[in-house]
């Protein structure tokens, strides 16, 4: 696919111009004919010295996006056109990589494609969810209220990855004072410290704590550089293992068999999910394409996979409520709640219940996750100043013992 400018005609007689993709002219013609639109000059799009590609490479910020839907949703609700809304909140936002997303997209939109056919050329700063959502907004003429309900569970995401960041932050800065300390004994305390001890043993030989701490610190001295090597190449292969789906599945997987995260995981899942799902069925999208466009939602591969094999038992007539009270990821409350949902027709009221309850358990979980993890991670540092202070007393002590 190619990229296009063009000038047309529209159907008030007024000159338009925008940037369309394409596999050739003859089909960009044909697109633009199809839009109402009669094509005056069609020709491939140029190479600018400022590309604004080179902004989409910065990431949206969730807090802007929030931001930029809520306000959205405000002027269409007030009845101001949507070509004029995209450019007042092109001038307002704080964000430049934003801001060049809205230009491109009004640009798409006054040369006659839909708000979602336009947003879908920049999937990489709106999800599926938000398309799929905007384009039954528009379908039902409920653009303002789906676009309510975007900004709502966007704003609900950013509140529990803050709460999870910050139960996360002491335990993780214990964690690196730990290492750093314990680096800085190793390869600075211990080996003058055990030059000291085998100086007083005399040839006595070393209690094995000793000769195991020394052993250890000789060789992160004298290779401290293929250590750094080998943590560095770790992290990186990691880092894009996991960008796989193989890797996805194992990283999932890994962090489920923990205990206490597990809980944070799965209540975090099924919140988005229950959100989600019910913010989808409201909008009118069918329960197979929300099944789908919500387990790649999610974030959990391992719980993707479960609404995978959901969808198959949907699409071959059973309901949603089945798969999932045989699932072994999936509370049995959802599955129990979802039932009542089907059974009444209020399957989106029913799961936005879901969603709060689980809402405030992550909240709950967090906070006990936070006050786990503290002791735990300074018991991990007395233990390891402690091996490092016994590997040094007990020659010491021995020594005095002898004498």
């Amino acid at each position: 696919m190619s990229k296009f400018t063009y000038k047309a005609i529209n159907n008030s007689g007024k000159t338009v111009s925008g940037t369309i993709e394409s596999a050739s002219i003859e089909s960009a013609n044909e697109y633009l004919s199809r839009q109402g639109l009669t094509p005056i000059i069609v020709q491939p799009k140029s190479g600018n010295a400022f590309d604004l590609n080179s902004l989409f490479g910065a990431k949206v910020k969730l807090k802007d996006m929030v931001i930029f839907t809520r306000q959205l949703s405000t002027m269409i609700n007030a009845g101001v056109p949507l070509v004029r809304s995209l450019y007042t909140l092109q001038s307002q936002t704080e964000s430049k990589a934003l801001k060049a997303h809205l230009i491109e997209i009004s640009k798409d939109i006054e040369g006659g494609a839909s708000f979602a056919d336009a947003l879908e050329k920049h999937s990489d700063v709106f999800s599926p969810i938000y398309i799929n959502m905007v384009r039954a907004g528009e379908a039902g003429g409920i653009l303002d209220e789906i676009l309510k309900k975007l900004a709502l569970q966007q704003e609900k995401d950013a509140k529990i990855r803050q709460k999870f960041k910050s139960a996360m932050t002491y335990p993780t800065i214990l964690l690196s004072i730990t290492g750093i300390v314990f680096i800085g004994l190793m390869t600075i305390v211990m080996p003058k410290i055990g030059g000291i001890v085998k100086d007083l043993s005399n040839g006595a030989p070393l209690p094995p704590i000793t000769v195991v701490m020394l052993a250890i610190s000789g060789f992160m001295v004298k290779f401290w550089y293929v250590i750094i090597g080998v943590i560095a190449g770790t992290l990186f292969g990691l880092k894009r293992y996991t960008k796989t789906p193989n890797g996805r599945r194992w990283r999932d997987r890994t962090l489920m068999k923990i205990p206490v995260l597990k809980q944070v995981i799965v209540k975090v899942a099924v919140a988005r999910f229950s959100r989600i799902f019910a913010s989808m069925m409201a909008a009118g999208v069918s329960v197979l394409d929300a099944i789908e466009v919500t387990g790649k939602a999610i974030g959990n591969s391992v719980l993707e996979d479960e609404l995978i094999a959901a969808a198959k038992m949907v699409a071959n007539g059973s309901q949603l409520s089945q798969p999932l009270s045989e699932s072994k990821v999936f509370p049995a409350i959802v599955a129990q709640m979802l039932a009542v949902g089907e059974e009444t027709g209020q399957i989106d009221e029913v799961l936005i219940k879901v969603a709060e309850f689980y809402e405030d358990e992550v909240d709950a979980t967090v906070e006990s996750l936070s006050s786990i993890l503290e002791p735990i991670m300074i018991v991990v540092m007395g233990a390891m100043v402690g091996l490092i202070a016994a590997s040094v007393i007990s020659p010491i002590s021995n020594l005095s013992n002898q004498i």
